[in-house]
């Protein structure tokens, strides 16, 4: 794979040390005191791993495909209606939205409303994410809804529930699906092998939940090393932070700018140029504070999920207000851009 660089050349991805093979600019000291283990992180851990945060907030070469250094994405898009509302408001407030993505699950949605919904995708070149489930929190598992438990087990429980997961990545592909929601290291590792030898789409997109983002660039380079094609971040880590992330990885960071509470609640809009400045690729990642959770959705809570769908996009109208005032230098994609996971039915 190769990373389009900022002067439009190219650099091999995975590149050693700082500078423009790595697509980081700037050395990578340990600040607080000399650290021989920082040191041997640096040098010796295979791939490009810093040594320390890059408190600097070095720019990054790296790059989407088409160059483009941004895209947008809208969360908690629960359905048929909630991916219409998305594409109405988005043409109401001129939004491009790249991706949409959904957290109930596969299985939570009848054959016909999910091949509709991908349907509505593919037409407006937005990549459709669906997480895989059954997952812990939807089964039986008391450890799952402790205060401790809740986050400790949150992947898949047990083998038959990562084989019933599976199940659901191949319907969801034989549908035209071609982005997934992963939040468990097994599956994550499963969907890699049954790619590489033809069992799912080689285009499809594996996608990190923030329910097992990577705090920390060596995290990061794991799970890219495992099949992850984009990470979703915790959503509390610093710029700096977050630049040590991308400077391990090539794959894009999907960075909440605007948190649910029950992931924080944090409001960054004012942050995201540095943020994409430090972080390219990324996904501008709109969450909302101020609502309960929606989790499974369904035709109960249908105009509730609508409505935040709606709100969702017209933040990202606000971030990109803030963008184009600020920093009218940075790159988003077009819509449609190659390598989204865009729905092919």
């Amino acid at each position: 794979r190769q990373l389009t660089t900022s002067g439009g050349a190219t650099a091999a991805a995975g590149g050693g040390g700082s500078g423009t093979g790595s697509g980081v600019v700037g050395e990578h000291v340990f600040p607080l005191f000399h650290s021989s283990a920082s040191e041997f992180v640096r040098d010796h851990m295979p791939g490009t791993i810093p040594g320390c945060d890059l408190h600097s907030h070095p720019p990054t070469l790296k790059r989407f495909p088409d160059g483009a250094q941004y895209r947008v994405e809208i969360p908690s898009t629960e359905g048929l209606e909630s991916i219409k509302s998305v594409v109405e408001e988005a043409k109401k407030h001129g939004v491009t939205v790249h991706r949409v993505s959904q957290g109930s699950g596969i299985s939570m949605m009848p054959r016909h409303e999910t091949l509709d919904m991908l349907r509505v995708g593919r037409d407006n070149g937005m990549e459709v994410c669906l997480f895989v489930t059954p997952r812990n929190a939807w089964d039986v598992s008391p450890t799952a809804r402790t205060d401790g438990g809740r986050n400790s087990v949150s992947g898949h429980r047990g083998m038959d529930q990562v084989v019933i997961g599976l199940e659901d990545v191949m319907r969801g592909c034989e549908m035209g699906l071609r982005s997934i929601l992963t939040n468990d290291w097994g599956l994550l590792w499963a969907v890699d092998e049954m790619k590489k030898q033809g069992k799912l789409p080689a285009n499809l997109v594996q996608k990190i939940s923030v329910q097992m983002g990577p705090p920390n660039a060596l995290s990061a380079a794991l799970l890219e090393r495992h099949g992850a094609g984009t990470l979703n971040p915790p959503t509390d880590l610093t710029i700096p932070q977050l630049a040590g992330l991308r400077h391990a990885v090539d794959a894009p960071l999907d960075i909440y700018v605007e948190a649910p509470d029950n992931m924080g609640g944090y409001v960054r809009h004012y942050e995201v140029p540095q943020m994409i400045r430090s972080c390219s690729p990324m996904y501008v990642k709109l969450g909302l504070k101020k609502h309960a959770d929606i989790y499974p959705s369904g035709g109960q809570l249908e105009g509730h999920v609508c409505a935040l769908s709606r709100e969702r996009v017209r933040r990202a109208r606000m971030v990109l207000d803030i963008i184009e005032r600020y920093a009218p230098e940075l790159t988003m994609s077009e819509a449609g851009a190659e390598d989204l996971g865009i729905p092919e039915l």
